[in-house]
């Protein structure tokens, strides 16, 4: 589900040979309609043939992958800003004890098909990932009790059921919910990545529409460019996403803050429609030819 809010833009350092190599900076126009679309639009065409009754495809549908949200605030959102700054930056503060060890595996299962296990996060490391921030400061989130529980996750498999710790906070009445079960590695891809197709490979999936028809992933840009764009290739086997630029803008050129192009990606949320639900298709990046992991949309900015 999409419906945490998002820092829309950060910036990560990449060299300036690479962004010049990939992105098109350098050139005096360049544009997503242009040449290398065309190439693009190939090497698209390569992953979804690679990947499309592959081994790879039918281990990847065999596995637990999250798709959507793996860490649900309270029902009915987060009070106030200082909550929402608190829960991005992952500031929380323990009041009490987490539980002791539990079971090493626990099951993920589905309306449909057999349920999958898989290894077992036990409340340490799960209430480690969540309050990620150690740096003092306020405002924080006060967590009074935390214990097992389920939650529902969109995976590649669609809505499943997993095991979560559920965390008590404060003026709260309903627990904050993290998923509590690690994710199947992926698969060997069957084809390697592009190596003369320009472009910036997507960073992460951030959430899938409630009914499937529209995928909302990260993707870079440079920093003197128009933004990000992205665009499906659909079979029935697979999502391509291709991404790329809108225009690339000369780096002799000075951006409108008046200093030259750095050598910069911008990080930026793009949310792609889709023609059908994606199901259990796979969503692949066209230039890694890789599928697009989950990774949501905490940790952004560096």
């Amino acid at each position: 589900m999409l419906t945490r809010p998002f820092r829309a833009l950060a910036s990560v350092a990449v060299s300036g040979a690479v962004l010049a190599a990939m992105s098109g900076c350098g050139s005096e126009e360049a544009s997503a309609d242009s040449a290398g679309s065309a190439s693009l639009t190939d090497r698209a065409r390569q992953v979804a043939e690679a990947w499309d009754g592959s081994a790879a495809a039918a281990a990847w549908r065999t596995g637990y992958h999250p798709a959507g949200e793996t860490v649900q605030p309270p029902r009915g959102g987060l009070r106030g800003a200082a909550d929402e700054r608190a829960f991005e930056d992952g500031r929380f503060v323990l009041r009490g004890e987490l539980p002791g060890p539990g079971p090493k595996n626990a099951e993920v299962t589905w309306p449909d098909g057999p349920a999958l296990t898989r290894p077992l996060m036990g409340a340490d490391e799960s209430y480690r990932a969540l309050a990620r921030s150690t740096a003092a400061g306020e405002p924080r989130l006060t967590v009074t009790g935390v214990k097992r529980g389920e939650m529902r996750v969109t995976t590649n498999r669609g809505p499943a059921k997993v095991p979560a710790w559920l965390y008590t906070l404060d003026g709260y009445a309903s627990p904050l919910k993290q998923a509590a079960v690690v994710p199947s590695p992926p698969p060997r891809p069957p084809i390697g990545r592009a190596r003369d197709v320009p472009g910036l490979p997507l960073d992460r999936l951030v959430g899938t529409a409630a009914d499937g028809r529209a995928v909302t992933v990260i993707a870079l840009h440079g920093a003197c460019d128009d933004g990000a764009f992205v665009r499906p290739l659909e079979t029935d086997g697979s999502v391509v996403l291709l991404p790329s630029v809108k225009s690339v803008k000369s780096v002799k050129k000075r951006n409108d803050d008046g200093g030259l192009c750095t050598s910069q990606a911008e990080m930026q949320r793009v949310t792609v429609e889709l023609e059908r639900p994606v199901g259990d298709r796979v969503v692949l990046d066209a230039l890694t030819g890789r599928p697009v992991l989950y990774k949501g949309m905490r940790g952004i900015t560096p």
